[in-house]
């Protein structure tokens, strides 16, 4: 049998009759498991079980969507199996972004989280701060320098330290999803059923948007419900955008150089 469909059935109790690989995306396996009663779940492995299970625990508790954790050990997560009919339709993107609303009013005292994540071997580093500016700079953009390309680490340092400039110094410690793309979000019909694969901490509700706006596009539905970032939020976007481009240079290599620099030119130093 399966390591992970054999970890499940220690944790449940329950013999697995069939198994359905999933997608997992490049980071974790996923699959489906059938058991002796019937039901289904979900199993899937990843860099912290423990860790995930916290994070989809706290999106449920905020009133967001996501699959409810049945058990979990040090290599495995088993989930409750949610409908999933098809990918983000007008009538999905707007109960996205009502959701999204609802999660991000969730707010936290500090910006970060308890303890650290990563993206496979990329850590990410959660240490709290008081200040947004001091939050990204030190966590986001600097603690990664040393792992880049030495081409893009001047004007990385640059814009550390022009932060303050475009980032609010105190919004709102929301709930993040933290790595919201739309292969994270769970559609059934005209609605979301759940978020998945969280990198969750409490920080300025935009970085969510700006993930979401770097490999696809919101619609105008999504922003009714949500509500529309105000000033300059091509910057913003662009400053919250460079986090994910660099967890790609770092994961797949020199074929995301091109987004990170494209990134870097849209920001003033």
């Amino acid at each position: 049998m399966h390591k992970l469909a054999q970890e499940a059935k220690t944790l449940l109790g329950q013999p697995v009759t069939r198994i359905t690989p999933l997608h997992g995306g490049d980071l974790s396996e996923v699959l489906r498991l059938h058991l002796a009663d019937n039901t289904t779940v979900v199993v899937k492995s990843g860099p912290a079980p423990s860790s995930e299970a916290a994070m989809l625990r706290a999106i449920r508790a905020s009133g967001t969507p996501a699959p409810q954790v049945l058990a979990h050990s040090d290599s495995a997560l088993i989930l409750e199996d949610l409908p999933e009919s098809g990918g983000l339709n007008a009538p999905a993107w707007g109960d996205l972004g009502a959701h999204l609303a609802i999660l991000h009013a969730t707010t936290g005292p500090r910006y970060g989280w308890h303890r650290d994540y990563a993206f496979g071997p990329v850590p990410i580093l959660n240490t709290q701060h008081d200040t947004w500016p001091k939050f990204w700079s030190e966590n986001r953009l600097l603690a990664n320098l040393p792992q880049l390309p030495s081409a893009f680490r001047p004007d990385l340092e640059r814009i550390a330290r022009v932060l303050p400039h475009h980032l609010p110094s105190n919004p709102p410690a929301s709930l993040l999803h933290g790595d919201l793309w739309s292969g994270n979000v769970m559609v059934d019909g005209p609605r979301i059923s759940a978020l998945i694969d969280p990198a969750c901490y409490f920080g300025h509700g935009e970085v969510d948007l700006a993930m979401l706006s770097l490999f696809g596009r919101p619609s105008q539905a999504f922003f009714e419900h949500y509500g529309t970032p105000t000033g300059d939020w091509v910057t913003r976007r662009a400053i919250y955008q460079l986090w994910p481009a660099i967890v790609h240079v770092r994961l797949f290599g020199a074929g995301y150089h091109g987004l990170l620099q494209r990134l870097i030119e849209q920001i003033p130093t």
